[in-house]
């Protein structure tokens, strides 16, 4: 059998520009002699829809999707298309729509087999919207019997993983059917680790079967969610012998037949993997909300360099601009760096000095807090004072403001509501502080970008005279693990003091997990984080605000 794996990045509910997508990719398999094009779950609407299934316009633009397909591709030719879509659920269920796999050929839909393992985990909610399959049956094409599996319906193998989260197999239950194939119809996210987990579960399914297996994944960002691609065939040895690119669309085409494989290079260290997927997911946020530019406030500091060095990448340095926004407790080096940084991007530079505003508020709200102490409040006032120049800007300029906090500054609280943390994306909102310098280390791989003087100075807000962000927090290589162990991962204070390589103090462990308590309601009010972790802040890790917690 000749393949076409079609790692295609489609747009939630853009269905005539998927369709345009689907319809491409097949009539070039079409030249190459392909006997199925195979494309990723919900490949015809994008992957999550989410409450869009509860629409009945959305639903029936889907039905009329995949008979233009049908019609384009297959009407006149042989070859079969094999792509995701939300389908009709039958009314006994309670549900409207089942996430399917569809077969299209001789111009109509042929084969339809629906998800039966609906994931309720992590960014998982498909037990809201569709119902599982009660059955699973084969299909046969060009002497192969073929188990059509989506996604989670191969991620419980009873050898595979040490617990299951569903009762049944359906991998299994196709093979006791005679399967002499097994394609799976993915949407599985992007994160730290996720790439080499997953063709080893994979693998694992192709040597306890005997049997080749390919996997298409979509890829591409869609609000916080980034999909890396990274589609694949395994021959029944459970051997690599296809692999598409990571972060990129793909076309590639296997002949199960032949032994040659047909492996595109894929980045293996998962650093610079979490850099590609920042840009990827940068890329496709700014793009699919309907924008083409981005503002960033620059600092002087590695955050913001960071992710302005980001944004030149996805969007291109003449759609960046930054923005300096010193007030008196800036330094003349922080300033000259945020500049030389816009120099060595070629992006555009904008210094808006807050001083003279920051004076005038603090004499409007003298008579009421004259007797108070200066404290955070002054702090939190320049912080938010940029929030509104920056705002005021994306208003004026038609550009999305990028946030430029890190996964250490969110989990403890070290950001101010409304200030810092306006924006309409956070794009390293899942990366740890040390995180942060190894991909500025990356981004200067081949030239200096950002400037040698950010890598090098103590992390500083810059909020009152001589700040450093130790002060209010303990150095970030004693942080991060602790965080890491918290929040990703829910370990308790005498687990993460007793696991640490480090001799860490109780009461500190306490006071960090504290922090992190207490800043929920500034995480729920945030804009949305680019998913790199197993755990990231958003629709994944779901807390309530108003609650008390021993830590």
């Amino acid at each position: 059998m000749k393949l076409a794996l079609a790692q295609i990045n489609p747009t939630i509910g853009d269905f005539t520009g998927n369709v345009r997508k689907i319809v491409e990719v097949s009539v070039a398999s079409q030249r190459h002699g392909t006997d199925l094009v195979i494309f990723p779950e919900m490949a015809v609407c994008g992957y999550p829809p989410a409450d869009l299934l509860e629409k009945a316009s959305f639903l029936a633009r889907a039905e009329e999707a995949l008979a233009e397909i049908a019609e384009q591709v297959t009407a006149n030719h042989p070859i079969a298309v094999l792509c995701g879509c939300p389908t009709p659920a039958p009314s006994t269920t309670g549900k409207r729509v089942m996430n399917s796999a569809v077969l299209l050929r001789n111009g109509r839909v042929e084969f339809i087999q629906s998800k039966m393992l609906l994931p309720y985990y992590d960014v998982f909610d498909e037990q809201r919207y569709f119902a599982p399959a009660a059955s699973q049956a084969l299909y046969e094409l060009v002497g192969e019997r073929i188990a059509i599996t989506i996604c989670e319906d191969a991620w419980n193998d009873k050898n595979f993983w040490t617990q299951r989260l569903y009762p049944v197999d359906p991998v299994e239950n196709l093979m006791h059917q005679g399967a002499t194939f097994i394609v799976n119809l993915s949407a599985s996210p992007y994160y730290r680790g996720k790439r080499d987990m997953r063709q080893a579960m994979l693998a694992a399914i192709a040597r306890r079967h005997h049997v080749p297996v390919a996997m298409v994944n979509q890829v591409g960002g869609n609000d916080s969610l980034i999909f890396d691609g990274s589609s694949l065939v395994l021959d029944a040895e459970g051997t690599n012998i296809a692999q598409a690119r990571s972060f990129q669309e793909d076309l590639l085409f296997v002949d199960l037949s032949a032994a040659a494989a047909a492996i595109r290079p894929s980045e293996e260290n998962e650093d610079i993997a979490v850099y590609d997927a920042l840009v990827l997911g940068t890329r496709d946020y700014v793009r699919k909300c309907g924008f083409s530019r981005a503002i960033v406030g620059l600092s002087g500091g590695i955050d913001s360099a960071l992710v302005a060095t980001i944004a030149a990448e996805a969007l291109g340095a003449e759609n960046v601009l930054g923005a300096g926004m010193p007030s008196q407790y800036s330094s003349q080096g922080s300033i000259d760096d945020a500049r030389q940084l816009t120099q060595n991007l070629g992006i555009q530079w904008e210094l808006i000095p807050i001083d003279d505003i920051f004076q005038q508020q603090l004499k409007a709200l003298r008579p009421l807090l004259n007797s108070y102490p200066p404290d955070i409040t002054e702090e939190n006032l320049q912080s938010r004072i940029r929030g509104t120049l920056l705002m005021a800007l994306s208003n004026k300029l038609g550009a999305l403001v990028l946030t430029t906090g890190n996964k250490s500054e969110m989990s403890t609280g070290y950001c101010t509501l409304y200030g810092d943390m306006v924006g309409a994306l956070a794009v390293i909102g899942d990366v740890y502080k040390t995180c942060v310098y190894r991909l500025a280390a990356y981004a200067n791989r081949d030239r200096e970008i950002i400037p040698r003087n950010t890598l090098a100075k103590p992390p500083s807000a810059e909020l009152r005279p001589g700040q450093q962000d130790t002060d209010s927090l303990p150095p970030y290589d004693v942080l991060d693990p602790i965080l890491e162990a918290y929040v990703e991962r829910y370990e308790t204070a005498e687990a993460i003091v007793k696991a640490s390589t480090l001799p860490q103090d109780m009461d500190l462990v306490r006071s960090i997990l504290r922090m992190v308590e207490r800043s929920e309601y500034k995480r729920q009010q945030a804009a949305p984080v680019l998913k790199v972790t197993q755990k990231s802040f958003g629709v994944g890790r779901r807390f309530p605000i108003a609650v008390k917690v021993q830590v």
